[in-house]
């Protein structure tokens, strides 16, 4: 007697979709756009978005989509050295691999190249395009499923004047985007102007955040930053540079203000201690910072079990990454923060963005079509 049950039927056409050919090619392409306004945070400045699309084809000729963004200023990678780590080392070992097995995707890409998570976060997120394409299913039912059917976006003020700033939060804030960062960093007496001024300019239950990128020290600017948080500040993002720890702990037990990290998690194991040490209130989880939505995941997760909030965040990247992004923050439970998917929103003409970002009110409807749900 068997007590074997019937294969269950998928959305994407039954029980064999469980397998796929294995992958036989991945091919980049560079796209960019420029920015509606060079784009500025305390680390340098860009002038146009540039992507690296990276395509995972199999043998049944299925094709998946990722793009990863190099943004140099902010990470060090270059576009030229991100593409030649998949062409040379990452792409070369996948070829011949179940595109479904996206955890021993990592495994096999850490074991043939140390670091360059920007790189391997492009074949990561087309892996996940590909499984879903393949099964039917959106990514976030791949990351378990969806706790929300919209995800709240933050508008991204780059640097500029006191007044042009200001203007900006308040031109954005009438769009209907509630949640506002201001970027910061060189100077946090006029840090401390700057939020004044936004926070006159903006409705009173708007939330209001300070990207430092950074550029403080924490003995200088506690009292400024004590003055921020009286002023209407509702979080910090990264005011101290990366390695200060110990800095943060200072400052957020001084703080009335909710503390993020962005520049001091690159990695699970950074995430981890984070948490250990009590750093942070909020981890920014960015998914081409950290390889891609599976290593999100897994600092997701550690996030839950420290009681510590989650940002899904952005380099920024265009239309795929960013939709890579929602579907992230939609399936995290801690994910309430509001995301950073303005990436698409800031530049003219994305050569990747799908529908689901026209007329952005503050708000992305979370796709629903296989994979990604774009239309490369």
């Amino acid at each position: 007697m068997s007590l074997a049950a019937e294969p269950a039927e998928l959305p994407g056409g039954g029980s064999e979709a469980f397998g796929a050919a294995p992958i036989s090619a991945i091919k980049t392409r560079v796209v960019s756009a420029p920015y509606r306004r060079p784009f500025r945070i305390s680390s340098g400045v860009s002038t146009e978005l540039i992507s690296l699309v990276v395509e995972v084809h199999t043998a049944d000729g299925d094709v998946g989509i990722g793009e990863t963004s190099p943004m140099t200023a902010y990470t060090g990678e270059t576009l030229a050295g991100v593409q030649a780590a998949i062409e040379e080392h990452l792409a070369p070992a996948l070829i011949g691999r179940d595109p479904l097995d996206r955890a021993g995707a990592h495994v096999t890409m850490d074991g043939v190249l140390r670091g360059q998570q920007v790189a391997k976060s492009g074949l990561d997120i087309a892996l996940f395009d590909l499984a879903g394409r393949i099964s039917g299913w959106p990514v976030h039912a791949l990351l378990g499923g969806s706790v929300r059917d919209r995800v709240q976006t933050t508008w991204v003020v780059g640097l500029g004047t006191l007044d042009e700033m200001a203007a900006e939060a308040a031109e954005y804030a009438g769009r209907g985007f509630m949640h506002l960062k201001v970027k910061g960093g060189h100077d946090p007496a006029k840090d401390l102007e700057l939020i004044r001024a936004v926070r006159a300019a903006i409705p009173a239950d708007a939330e209001l955040c300070l990207d430092a990128n950074e550029g403080y020290d924490a003995t200088t600017a506690l009292p400024y930053l004590r003055k921020m948080s009286a002023a209407g500040l509702t979080l910090l993002e990264q005011p101290l540079p990366r390695w200060d720890l110990t800095g943060l702990v200072r400052l957020r037990d001084r703080l009335d203000v909710r503390v993020m990290v962005d520049e001091s998690m690159h990695s699970l194991h950074d995430a981890l201690e984070i948490a250990r040490r009590g750093a942070a209130d909020v981890l920014n989880i960015k998914i081409l910072k950290v390889g891609g939505l599976h290593r999100a995941l897994q600092i997701a997760a550690v996030a839950e079990a420290a009681g510590l909030a989650v940002k899904v965040g952005s380099m920024p990247e265009l239309g795929v990454a960013t939709l890579a992004a929602v579907h992230l923050a939609a399936a995290v439970p801690g994910a309430t923060v509001a995301a950073d998917l303005v990436g698409p929103l800031m530049v003219d003409e994305d050569p990747l963005a799908p529908t689901v970002f026209a007329d952005c009110d503050g708000w992305i409807d979370v796709p629903k079509r296989p994979g990604l749900g774009h239309d490369v």
